[in-house]
């Protein structure tokens, strides 16, 4: 089920090797959308808070092994472009130690930290000890969440996108059955939302890990054991940590503006969880086949292939620009009642603040889609460092915005969702005009040979 992307037509193949990881990601973010929507409508405002406090305070936690994971990636696409077999085995078995290790120390920290979490976050006092509950359940989940992104960036790596969809929904499945077995049946409240996600995610962690061992000589070294040389660690480690750093500063700036968000009390706060649902839903597919395009353009930088790189980068601009300009007309339209979705219909006040949100920054997801593709080309052409950069300065404009507006009385909270947009068109604006200045030396296959 390996594709060579490096062979066939153009965006025919990106496509198709895109749709399994865009369906995979929905999916994905179905596990939290489900607690959500659950919890939301038979909980209540203070539960729907917690859980979407929860949620992005997971997706920081989360992204730090997620762009691990997607670093090592890009090397494995590389290598698997070259046809080095040799360097593959290596690298896999170099950048399991490192993930594997990370995420057992991020796992003894969050634990470490929850309490801290509380004074950082501002949640309200009302909201904390239903988060509480939540969150020492779901952290229980993050050695799951690690075998799953590992090996499903390694076989998306070699061009087999299909099979981590399947082991992610049958989890998703299973997810949702036990979520409203444990919250309905057993009234087990939001600590029973939190179980049925984490048993779900060890479903699909597991499941992926023995199919792949089984499955892929490559993988072997993991437990049959390799010899690493430093050269190979510093690749994986230039490659994992960069773009590791590029995630995490990401979600740590989204993470701040939850901060600020949960400062103007609970109705706010479960507008932005519900709001961010539905955000998280109309603009996923699009930071998924930036994902798939930054395999495309990996693969066939480490063959050499200049002509398909940049065939590929001018129909995923295509593709990516009309996806968004028709997913923002729809968020648009349908504001009201998407939001109705999640929160109960006599909640107004929350309603109307979810909607604002959604029409502020809904109208700009071009912004977010030009923005995934420069993250996913820099990463596949070896320069992570310049995704580090771009997200930096979306998100620093961002967070600066965000508190800078919000003590504005006339803006407020307003100024919170204005922000977001703005940072995304600054950003895209300094990577395409890095591109432009920096695109023979970017083309260089000299350094490839040191990669």
């Amino acid at each position: 089920m390996n594709k060579d992307l490096t062979q066939g037509p153009v965006m025919r193949s990106m496509l198709l090797f895109a749709v399994p990881m865009i369906l995979g990601n929905l999916l994905q973010q179905c596990y939290n959308v489900a607690d959500t929507l659950i919890v939301g409508q038979f909980l209540g405002k203070n539960a729907l808070a917690a859980v979407g406090s929860s949620f992005t305070l997971m997706t920081f936690l989360t992204s730090i092994l997620l762009g691990l994971c997607l670093g090592s990636g890009a090397l494995f696409s590389i290598r698997f472009g070259q046809r080095d077999e040799a360097g593959l085995r290596e690298s896999v078995c170099a950048s399991f130690v490192l993930i594997a290790t990370s995420a057992l120390l991020l796992n003894v920290l969050a634990f470490a930290c929850l309490d801290f979490l509380r004074a950082f976050l501002r949640v309200p006092a009302e909201v904390w000890g239903l988060m509480r509950e939540y969150l020492v359940i779901i952290f229980c989940g993050i050695a799951a969440t690690f075998l799953y992104n590992y090996f499903a960036s390694f076989l998306r790596a070699v061009g087999n996108s299909v099979v981590p969809l399947i082991f992610l929904a049958v989890s998703v499945v299973l997810n949702i059955l036990l979520d409203l077995w444990f919250v309905l049946g057993l009234e087990r409240g939001v600590a029973g939302a939190a179980e049925a996600t984490v048993i779900a995610q060890y479903v699909s962690g597991v499941g992926i890990a023995v199919y792949a061992l089984a499955r892929c000589p490559q993988l072997r070294a993991i437990h049959k054991g390799c010899r690493i040389r430093w050269a190979c660690v510093r690749e994986i480690a230039g490659f994992s940590i960069l773009t590791c750093v590029q995630q995490s500063v990401m979600n740590l700036g989204i993470l701040t503006v939850q901060g600020l968000v949960n400062s103007f009390g609970s109705t706010v706060m479960a507008a932005f969880a519900a709001a961010v649902k539905i955000d998280a839903f109309a603009y996923m597919p699009v930071q998924d086949f930036g994902n798939a395009f930054s395999t495309f353009i990996a693969q066939n930088y480490g063959a050499q292939k200049e002509a398909r790189i940049r065939a590929g980068l001018k129909g995923a601009v295509g593709v990516s620009m009309l996806f968004c300009v028709v997913v923002s007309a729809l968020v648009w339209a349908f504001a009201r009642p998407l939001m109705a979705l999640f929160v109960e219909a006599g909640e107004t006040e929350i309603i109307l603040e979810g909607v604002r949100y959604l029409r502020i920054e809904g109208a700009f997801y071009c912004g977010i889609g030009c923005l995934f593709l420069l993250y996913g080309l820099y990463r596949a052409l070896g320069k992570p460092g310049m995704s580090v950069v771009l997200t930096v300065i979306s998100l620093g404009t961002r967070v600066v915005l965000a508190y800078a507006l919000a003590a504005v009385p006339s803006i407020g909270v307003t100024g919170i969702w204005w922000s977001v947009p703005i940072g995304w068109f600054l950003a895209d604006t300094v990577g395409i005009l890095y591109y432009i200045f920096r695109k023979k030396k970017l083309f260089s296959w000299e350094k490839q040979a040191q990669i």
